[in-house]
């Protein structure tokens, strides 16, 4: 249990830079310039992005300050498990953050019809590689089949 727990919270370092680093900037949007020139679903899109970000980054810090809070109880395997599951919501809102962010930056560069493409592209992406493709090798495995 020590070493999932430890394994868990080293995954979660890697994607709470990448969600903070995001949230960062997407706090620093509204105060440029050119901002004001967003239009409606632009401004959508980023709201969409932002919140999300900061959801993602509320998922992915909790398992570290829980562990700070719960230390020593002989509540690790709960712990384990509530990280794990928040962990798999943190990574849900990370990728209707990016998603988020790419279609706004799409819509305000070019235009809406390849806002969605893009986006579209960074959520399929993210679907197939971080949630569909692993659920996938876990019917497999629970069926007996050979995962590859």
């Amino acid at each position: 249990m020590d070493r999932e727990l430890s394994e868990l919270l080293q995954g979660l370092r890697v994607a709470v830079t990448g969600v903070q680093v995001l949230f960062a900037f997407l706090l620093t949007v509204p105060f440029a310039p050119g901002f004001t020139k967003v239009d409606t679903l632009g401004r959508w899109l980023f709201f969409i992005a932002l919140l999300s970000a900061a959801m993602a980054s509320v998922c992915f810090i909790t398992p570290a300050a829980q562990h700070r809070l719960l230390f020593r109880t002989g509540l690790k395997e709960r712990m384990l498990h509530r990280a794990n599951e928040i962990g798999v919501a943190g990574a849900l809102g990370l990728a209707i953050s990016m998603t988020s962010s790419v279609a706004l930056v799409a819509e305000t560069v070019i235009n809406a019809w390849p806002a969605a493409v893009f986006g579209g592209a960074v959520a399929l992406a993210s679907a197939w590689l971080w949630f569909i493709q692993p659920i996938i090798d876990l019917y497999r495995t629970k069926e007996g089949g050979d995962v590859k």
